[in-house]
């Protein structure tokens, strides 16, 4: 699958920590290591996988993490201190302050009514005006983190077998771009959930998935959920400017 998706913006490795701190519902003081390390390192397989171009950053971060799990994996030191600093400290520390930016950053957003071009976590008034079907309903946009974590599950539920059982068939992230603009005029909200289930290979879920991030880097379709962690739909960005050139 040779085609390369550029996004211009993105979320960093503190986000990903982050992602992963909430969607296991813990504290930022108590990171279980091993687990927020082995989960991590599955994202970025996803992202290498993906070819996403944003990987760097967050290999440097992997090989914090791993430093931090094997300090931990090793038995005390009977000559230590008996009050050794947590190894977790410093990346604890990092993730709180990091935490509180992102907080004041969104304040600062929404009273200066901005918006980011990308994956920004709440839609604009007018957006939100047009999609919302009753005045208590309240969208966020779903971030990258959001996105991969969906395509990691639609690949586990496909059978290992259906890519020897079903004929080969050619997918292209170009039909899947039509396809789903096409889906688009006549259903105005679609589940990404249930699309993957339409595909029938890994190969086809993997084209989908990349036409839905290129859609979104070109302006095209906004993805939104209910709630953190909720079901993703996607909807045609109605409010964009003109879109850039697709990558060659």
């Amino acid at each position: 699958m040779n085609y390369k998706i550029h996004l211009e913006k993105f979320e960093g490795p503190l986000d990903l920590l982050l992602f992963l701190i909430k969607k296991n519902d813990i504290a930022i003081a108590d990171i279980p290591i091993a687990v927020i390390t082995d989960q991590y390192i599955a994202y970025i397989e996803m992202m290498k996988m993906l070819d996403l171009e944003v990987v760097g950053a967050f290999l440097v971060m992997a090989a914090t993490l791993m430093q931090i799990k094997s300090k931990m994996l090793l038995p005390p030191d009977p000559l230590a201190a008996a009050d050794a600093p947590d190894p977790r400290q410093e990346l604890i520390d990092r993730l709180k302050e990091y935490e509180q930016f992102k907080a004041v950053a969104e304040g600062l957003k929404t009273k200066e009514g901005e918006r980011q071009d990308l994956f920004s976590r709440v839609l604009d008034e007018q957006k939100l005006n047009e999609i919302k079907e009753d005045a208590q309903e309240v969208f966020f946009e779903a971030t990258l983190f959001d996105l991969i974590n969906a395509l990691s599950q639609a690949l586990k539920n496909v059978p290992e077998d259906n890519d020897y059982q079903i004929a080969q068939q050619e997918y292209t992230i170009d039909d899947k771009i039509h396809s789903l603009l096409h889906q688009l005029v006549t259903t105005p909200r679609l589940s990404l959930i249930e699309i993957f289930k339409r595909c029938s290979v890994k190969q086809e879920i993997i084209c989908t998935f990349l036409a839905v991030l290129e859609l979104i880097r070109i302006k095209e379709i906004v993805v939104i959920q209910q709630r953190h962690f909720a079901d993703i739909e996607i909807l045609r960005n109605t409010v964009h400017e003109a879109p850039d050139a697709p990558p060659g």
